[in-house]
């Protein structure tokens, strides 16, 4: 199979291979595009089965299910397609245990969870089983607009009804917001969602929704503030849930009735993953702050927090029956896998292969540095042998998202470079989860400019380090991190990369919010608002503007069959770089979307990255 379709370049011959940069000594690409990734974890309703889901390059990310007491797995799907972890949705279990729905190329599936012929039901997402064996499904559907709406609000996903045998979707929710399910009652009376309000980006609601009638009743909600992860109590009197409105992502307590709620924690942290224990006595939780984050449960009188386990990352906890604890860890030098507690910790799955848990793993360094009055903060990776006898380059990597953040995660592909000579800083740029809301909505309205300043901060930082060569410093990301490595090139009249690597980002968010998808759009006018109104903000974030600024080398790829990041935006950048005489490399995957998932093509990929640092960081 043709893995790659344009393959061009601009200025002199593309980088070549270098003679006396030989493979890195104990790593290989083959080994990081092999390690398997374990996430989406779900308990049954019974407490007794784990289902979660495997990224397994060209054989797709199915669901399979875990035995927590013996380890042993079985593979419950066969037909979904790679999916980036991020985008990836996990498999539900119904409540007598027989079967599974999921989502799977935009449909509702079941199966039996004994084995059998998977049945197509209905385009939707976010399945949630009620008790007495109908699901909830979210249905995209023409929003009801006014005269006053903004262009862009033409759709929101509904909440429907549908019963397995005869799955025609009876809508719950009213057509004028996103609703999404989130969590059913015990009984099939009511169920816990999150309403998301078109007319306030930076809002989402708690509800609840009698699943006959369909009234709901807001149980948490202010104005610019998200609030979701909504837990029923097992008792049914209390909705545990987070919210944003102090600044943290803290847990709050509601009466599922409505009309009382509190905050429960003030750690000043991001809790997420909230589930009850079965007695009730105590909320399951993960606890994000810095980029690392713990296993703690929180009490739910008090809201004292206990550490069950420090990070690295943890995440999908969940209480088996007996009320022991399960979760996916990952840090890095641990590729993500499962452990329970009994009540010390066990690994029960780990699908990484031999050669990576043997291989050495560099632990990364934690640097702060200051950049337009905010101390911004990132994990930098030292290569054996770095001193200042011996100057090392150096790769900043900014993050994708951007509402996300780079965490203490396991990253084989910094490994492999930095066993290979290079240093490696991963950078938690404003705009970045884990530090805050003020911290995290720092870039809002100033995409590509503020953020961008961090990038450009983080590379003088590293020309200080004694053991970086100033003049060998690289920039690379990919969807938002792409974004940031082009407007950095951009916007450097001194020049501080030698090189940059623009992996499927925008070059024009402008033409970029009419061309991607809608959650690409909506996230813009989230951060950027609508650009019929704030379209200066646009020109001054959209680094195409500027392309003549660039005097280094730019390697971009993007995959052909990308929606959230148009592969119009890289066509773009690349004909303007070639007009002006730039010197660059294009190489695009007709078979990859937003995240290179398939082995060739990510193969092809990293093996061009190399090859292009070490010909222009020579």
């Amino acid at each position: 199979m043709n893995w790659i379709g344009k393959d061009t370049f601009g200025g002199p011959a593309p980088a070549q291979k270098r003679k006396d940069r030989p493979d890195p000594p104990a790593w290989r690409l083959e080994w990081v595009v092999a390690a398997r990734r374990p996430h989406h974890l779900e308990v049954s309703p019974d407490g007794r089965m784990v289902t979660f889901t495997l990224d397994e390059s060209d054989l797709g990310s199915n669901l399979w299910s875990l035995d927590p007491e013996t380890g042993a797995v079985s593979q419950l799907t066969t037909d979904r397609p790679p999916a980036p972890f991020w985008e990836d949705t996990p498999g539900v279990v119904s409540t007598d245990g027989a079967m599974l729905a999921y989502e799977s190329d935009g449909w509702i599936k079941v199966t039996p969870v004994g084995g059998g012929v998977a049945r197509s039901l209905v385009k939707g997402s976010g399945p949630v089983w009620l008790a007495d064996g109908r699901l909830l499904v979210g249905v995209d559907h023409p929003r009801s607009q006014t005269a006053t709406d903004l262009p862009s609000v033409t759709e929101v996903t509904r909440l429907t009804i549908l019963d397995p045998a005869d799955p025609w979707p009876a809508p719950l929710s009213p057509p004028t917001a996103d609703v999404i399910a989130a969590e059913a009652a015990r009984a099939a009376a009511s169920v816990a969602a999150v309403r998301f309000p078109p007319e306030d980006r930076n809002r989402s609601d708690v509800v609840v929704i009698d699943v006959e009638s369909g009234e709901t009743i807001e149980v948490a909600g202010a104005p610019g503030a998200h609030s979701h992860g909504p837990a029923w109590s097992p008792d049914g009197a209390t909705i545990a849930y987070v919210s944003e409105a102090s600044g943290w992502y803290e847990v709050h307590l509601a009466a599922s009735t409505g009309g009382r709620d509190r905050q429960l924690t003030g750690d000043e942290a991001d809790f997420g993953s909230l589930m009850w224990s079965p007695d009730g006595s105590q909320i399951l939780a993960t606890r994000t702050r810095r980029g690392r984050t713990d296993l703690v449960t929180v009490d739910p009188v008090t809201g004292r927090s206990e550490v069950v386990a420090t990070g690295g990352v943890w995440s999908d906890p969940a209480y088996l029956a007996d009320g022991r604890i399960v979760a996916i860890y990952e840090d890095h030098r641990t590729p993500a896998r499962i452990e329970v507690f009994d009540p010390a910790r066990r690994v029960v799955f780990d699908p990484a292969p031999v050669a990576v848990r043997a291989a050495p793993h560099v632990s990364p360094v934690e640097v702060t540095f200051r950049s337009g009055g905010l101390e911004i903060h990132g994990f930098l990776f030292v290569p054996p042998g770095a001193s200042g006898d011996q100057r090392m380059p150096v790769v900043v990597y900014p993050h994708g998202g951007p509402t996300s953040h780079y965490g203490d995660e396991w990253d084989g592909h910094a490994q492999y470079f930095v066993d290979k000579g290079y240093g490696w800083l991963a950078i938690n740029f404003r705009g970045s989860t884990s530090y805050g809301r003020t911290f995290e909505r720092a870039a809002h309205g100033l995409w590509g400019v503020a953020d961008t300043a961090d990038c450009l901060a983080a590379a003088d930082h590293l020309a200080k380090l004694e053991w970086v060569d100033p003049d060998r410093i690289a920039i690379f990301g990919a969807s938002y991190g792409s974004y940031l490595a082009l407007s950095s090139l951009v916007s450097d009249p001194e020049h501080r990369f030698a090189c940059g690597i623009a992996k499927y980002g925008d070059c024009d968010i402008l033409t970029s919010w009419a061309q991607g998808d809608r959650g690409g759009s909506e996230d813009l006018e989230r951060q950027m608002g609508h650009p019929g109104v704030t379209r200066m903000a646009y020109l001054a974030g959209s680094p195409i503007h500027g392309i003549d600024q660039i005097a280094r080398p730019l390697l971009v790829a993007h995959g052909e069959q990308d929606r959230r990041v148009h592969p119009h935006q890289s066509e773009e950048l690349v004909k303007e770089l070639g007009r002006l005489g730039k010197t660059f490399e294009y190489v695009t995957y007709p078979t990859e979307g937003h995240g290179l998932l398939r082995r060739e093509p990510h193969l092809d990929f990293y093996r061009r990255l190399e090859r292009f640092l070490d010909w222009y960081l020579l």
